[in-house]
């Protein structure tokens, strides 16, 4: 519903044969304008569509260029059968133009062609962000972030989730990421920050009683940009579960984002229950704890095959390895890219041995193995006729990385990926605790507030390596769309946890007060997770950058263009807030 006013009576997008003969009055920014000689065709765009309007008085198109805004009256007429446009709804009648006024001038030359905005410079792009959502496309992105998010609200109130909004202005947070900091004027000398997540807030309304909620929530980190990273802000569907288990918290997602994906989009979803991988086995199959399951390719350890090996690169090493079935046939020039690829990865080489049609073994490495190691290379691996098997070799860190990488250029090289899927898992049973290589202490792994599996009796019973946490990450097509936990809410098991990590309990009391006075009044069991809104739209549109999807994004150098962000203040703000800046 519009309203009908002095500037339309009908929506450009809305024109139909229905209303041929019809008085109509439409409005918009003039998209293309044709001369035909005499006769003038201009496409007439608004934010629902495309209507071809024609213009017959030259006298009307004082003033009117491209991209200004118009409004214009005339009569709906069919359009000649040789004029129609099957690709816009309107394409099959024209307005035939008795009055035209320009509403909004465009005074100078457009710094890029609407149409082609997606292929100018980013910079260029966002300094004019109001041009470049003009492009169709890039508005449709904006479009389907609105449904997509008005969506998402409705499903979480269906399942019975209240949306509760937590603070903006919070406190700094002493773990995580780089807060993003606001000088008090009040009280000198102290800043507030901006939230890294609604994360201790959801808790604290899980301690205040509330059962179930979510919020679509701004989160802030001064962090640097990726592909799939925005810098300063981004959104995420937060959610929070009282007396939950993290089975609860699958089913939540697997309902939600099951749902979601299947609605705005064509592609095959996966079903539920999502499948669960232990993060250990992610790592050793896949290279990484955010596997793209649509390749088919997996990775083997096979260290123990080389363990007394005379070939010199292999020795002392962690041995990966990569069966590809049918690759034999590849040309030269494929493996030489592999090659190269490898190289820029850091690597020193990349092995491998084909098997032939007549199952003969061949390649440098091939004669460094013994017969019975050949059969259990062959056996683990699965080879036949056709397969090449690649390796590779490092130490027991980086070996699992590079080998996560060369499966996805293998991937992509020979066109395994499907890309009809959204293919979605648990990565479940992440470790507790780590080893930091430079201190030599434990460290957490990731969240510190994660209840251990098995609670105080494994942190009392076992080495600290060993212990898993009730932590989670939630991945699709290779891309981490959230993390989340089963909370630690015991005070007594949080106490033993962070003395592992060489905390004491005051400073808990110190760096988490708020948690720690909470949960000494009847905290409940609890679970969340909030997958982020930017990544899942990234997914759905197929776009390869995360700034395609934000209305008004910072650049990769976290930098606001369009409105000059970070700027410089005046001496009287600074002194206001009771700042000197250092020179």
């Amino acid at each position: 519903m519009i309203c009908v006013n002095q500037y339309r009576t009908h929506l450009c997008g809305e024109v139909s044969e229905k209303d041929i003969g019809s008085e109509v009055r439409v409005a918009g920014w003039v998209e293309n304008i044709r001369d035909h000689g005499g006769v003038k065709f201009l496409d007439l765009r608004d934010h629902y569509g495309v209507v071809q309007i024609v213009v017959y008085d030259e006298s009307l198109l004082e003033n009117v260029t491209k991209e200004c805004t118009i409004t214009a009256a005339g009569t709906v007429i069919l359009r000649d059968e040789d004029t129609v446009n099957p690709k816009i709804n309107t394409g099959t009648v024209e307005v035939k133009v008795s009055a035209l006024t320009v509403l909004g001038k465009t005074l100078n030359g457009l710094p890029f062609e609407v149409d082609l905005s997606k292929e100018t410079k980013e910079d260029v792009r966002l300094k004019y962000r109001f041009l470049d959502l003009r492009n169709p496309k890039v508005h449709q992105n904006i479009v389907l972030r609105s449904q997509l998010i008005s969506y998402l609200r409705s499903k979480m109130t269906e399942m019975g989730f209240l949306e509760i909004q937590t603070p903006i202005l919070s406190a700094s947070s002493p773990e995580g990421a780089r807060d993003y900091l606001i000088p008090s004027r009040r009280h000198s000398g102290k800043f507030y920050a901006l939230p890294q997540a609604p994360q201790i807030f959801k808790q604290l309304l899980m301690v205040s009683g509330f059962d179930r909620y979510f919020q679509i929530a701004p989160c802030f980190r001064d962090e640097d940009a990726r592909a799939d990273r925005s810098p300063g802000e981004f959104y995420q569907l937060d959610f929070e579960m009282a007396f939950a288990t993290q089975e609860d918290v699958f089913s939540v997602a697997e309902e939600v984002l099951g749902a979601t994906f299947e609605k705005f989009s064509d592609k095959r979803v996966s079903k539920a229950p999502f499948v669960r991988i232990p993060y250990e086995e992610s790592m050793l199959k896949y290279g990484t704890d955010k596997p793209d399951l649509r390749n088919p390719l997996t990775i083997i350890d096979i260290t123990d095959i080389f363990e007394n090996t005379a070939f010199t690169p292999f020795k002392g090493k962690t041995i990966r390895a990569i069966n590809v079935p049918n690759c034999v046939s590849q040309p030269k020039s494929f493996f030489e890219n592999m090659l190269k690829f490898a190289e820029g990865i850091g690597m020193k080489g990349l092995g491998y041995i084909s098997v032939t049609a007549e199952n003969e073994y061949k390649g440098p490495i091939n004669k460094y193995l013994p017969d019975d190691k050949r059969e259990e290379l062959a056996r683990r691996a699965g080879l036949e006729p056709g397969c090449v098997i690649f390796f590779i070799a490092d130490d027991r860190t980086m070996a699992p990385k590079l080998a996560g990488q060369i499966r996805t250029e293998l991937g992509e090289r020979l066109d395994l990926i499907d890309r009809d899927a959204f293919e979605l898992c648990f990565i479940v049973d992440f470790p507790m605790y780590e080893i930091d290589e430079d201190t030599g202490n434990y460290i957490f792994t990731h969240n510190p507030f994660s209840m251990p599996q098995g609670e105080m009796e494994a942190l009392m019973t076992k080495k600290p390596e060993e212990v898993l946490a009730y932590q989670y990450d939630i991945v699709c097509n290779g891309v981490e769309l959230s993390s989340g936990a089963v909370r630690n809410h015991d005070i007594e098991v949080m106490v033993k946890a962070f003395e592992i990590a060489g905390y004491t309990e005051e400073d808990i009391q110190t760096k988490f007060t708020s948690l720690y006075n909470a949960f000494q009044y009847g905290a409940p069991p609890h679970a969340g997770m909030a997958p982020g809104v930017d990544r899942m739209l990234m997914l759905l549109t197929g776009e390869d950058n995360i700034r395609e999807v934000i209305a008004f994004p910072m650049n990769s150098n976290a930098q606001d263009v369009l409105m000059g962000s970070p700027s410089e203040v005046t001496e009287q703000q600074l002194r206001e807030v009771h700042i000197k800046l250092r020179k």
